[in-house]
């Protein structure tokens, strides 16, 4: 069993609930908001499939809400049935507060398999700001603090304080990765721009190939190597690439022309000697020919 799902468990066998799992009716059932939540047409169809063949193996967690329930954690699995036409699936009712379903509806998107990074990062930073009671804004600011006091760049005490060391026992929990690691790699996502974003959270470029883009300041380059990067264009190549393109940009234009242009403006043609003259005269024809061609 996953650290995540070992967790999760936890927080539902604490919940006060029947002894027992009951069938609910569909129309019974309302979503949780979840305004970044993305369901693929593809995956939900073929869990559809899989539940026509198999029914709802895994029981949603729900809460009382009203004249019916709200799903905490299921709502692929809600949709899926949706689409394959059942009209109830088994679920079992909790009797938790606000804190604690937010938590158990973070955690068992956290162990979703077709989880991606942006997802994954802004998960991790909800359930943070979930466990720290603050803003998610303030626990990013908070990790770069004890970012900078590991690496000696802070006055302040922080990592000796209660919070800190609340951040590092969650990432211990959830078991993916350090809270340095997320630091690193992971903040970083928040400030994407729009198109890797969307491309990261499609699944069709691997973050750490969106960080590299993200370097790439020029549009229209970026773009392109987007595409590269989704038509199947290597972490290494692309490195490459925006190596060369950036030795390119800093390589001095070239300035000849321009001192030319200046000595030109101050020749006086008719004080040259005859032959000098004459010469000067037919490579400015020349010069003046090639440019009426373009």
């Amino acid at each position: 069993m996953s650290a995540i799902r070992a967790y999760l468990k936890g927080l539902v066998e604490e919940a006060k609930r029947p002894a027992e799992g009951v069938n609910l009716s569909l129309s019974e059932l309302r979503p949780r908001a979840q305004p970044r939540r993305r369901f693929e047409d593809a995956s939900l169809k073929a869990l559809a499939e899989s539940i026509r063949a198999h029914g709802v193996l895994e029981p949603l967690l729900v809460r009382k809400a009203g004249e019916g329930y709200e799903i905490i954690a299921g709502e692929r699995r809600y949709r899926a049935a949706q689409m394959a036409g059942l009209e109830a699936v088994p679920a079992i009712v909790l009797e938790v507060d606000e804190k604690t379903a937010q938590a158990i509806a973070l955690m068992e998107n956290l162990q979703r398999e077709d989880l991606n990074p942006y997802e994954e990062t802004l998960g991790v930073l909800d359930l943070l700001s979930l466990e720290l009671g603050r803003g998610r804004e303030e626990v990013v600011s908070l990790l770069h603090r004890m970012r900078n006091e590991a690496k000696g760049r802070a006055t302040h005490n922080v990592m000796g304080n209660s919070e800190a060391q609340k951040i590092v026992d969650i990432f211990r929990t959830l078991g993916r990765m350090t809270w340095e690691s997320f630091v690193q790699n992971r903040l970083p996502l928040l400030t994407l721009p729009e198109d890797l974003k969307e491309a990261l959270e499609e699944g069709s470029i691997p973050y750490t190939a969106a960080l590299e883009l993200k370097k790439v300041k020029d549009e229209a380059l970026r773009r392109e190597l987007l595409e590269e990067v989704k038509g199947g264009l290597s972490l290494r190549d692309l490195k490459a690439r925006i190596r060369e393109a950036s030795r390119k940009k800093e390589e001095p234009r070239p300035t000849w022309h321009r001192e030319v242009l200046r000595k030109l403006s101050r020749i006086d043609l008719e004080a040259l000697p005859p032959e000098t003259r004459k010469a000067l005269e037919a490579k400015l024809r020349e010069v003046l020919a090639i440019l009426e061609k373009r």
